[in-house]
């Protein structure tokens, strides 16, 4: 005899929005690696690091994070960490906007020998 029953989801509503856009991006893995942000203005050139933010997820050519700065697809910026052995330019592939703060899925744009998430 069949019965009814509910179960819980393996989605947690307390869950981070950069965790639900990295979930459209089967190989992110987490991480917690803390960066400054600046945005490239022109070829070569870069504005001044405006924030500090925290890569949470990442894949073999993606990095995915939050930040209050206004970002939109395609955008490219410049990432790095406190030691500059990571020091990349990404480039926006995907955003989200939620209250005070923009979520980023943002691609390497060149080869970066130095980073951790392997596919």
């Amino acid at each position: 005899m069949a019965q009814q029953a509910t179960a819980t989801g393996r989605t947690s509503h307390d869950a981070s929005p950069v965790a639900g856009l990295a979930r459209f991006f089967p190989e992110a893995t987490p991480v917690r690696i803390a960066v400054q942000l600046a945005r490239t203005l022109e070829a070569g050139a870069t504005a001044s690091f405006t924030e500090s933010t925290v890569i949470e997820f990442g894949t073999s050519r993606e990095v995915f994070f939050a930040c209050r700065t206004p970002l939109e697809f395609a955008d490219v910026l410049r990432l790095r960490n406190s030691d500059s052995s990571l020091d990349v330019e990404v480039s926006v592939v995907a955003v989200q906007y939620h209250p005070g703060q923009t979520v980023v899925a943002a691609r390497f744009l060149g080869e970066v020998p130095n980073w951790i998430v392997k596919s």
